[in-house]
């Protein structure tokens, strides 16, 4: 059985019947959009799909600056002031 990440959860056919409806139902909160009893995709309000993708740049910086530490003996001393 596949998991749900919403609160809210309508089906194809209702979300096709009044898509602006079932945003106003939401209340800001995300909507999965059910085709067979199962999430055909999630419908979420700009801010919160704004978050999530500075969320994941974040993630992948955060792994880059892991990683580059991890190969601090290549690293190259510089003078700050010299730049």
């Amino acid at each position: 059985m596949q998991t749900i990440l919403a609160d809210l959860a309508v089906s194809m056919s209702e979300f096709k019947k009044n898509p602006a409806a079932v945003l106003r139902e939401a209340n800001n909160r995300p909507v999965a959009v059910l085709n067979h009893n199962k999430a055909a995709f999630y419908m979420i309000e700009p801010e919160l799909f704004e978050a999530m993708m500075e969320e994941i740049a974040d993630q992948d910086l955060y792994q880059k600056v892991q990683a580059r530490m991890a190969d601090k003996v290549n690293a190259i001393e510089v003078d700050l002031d010299a730049l």
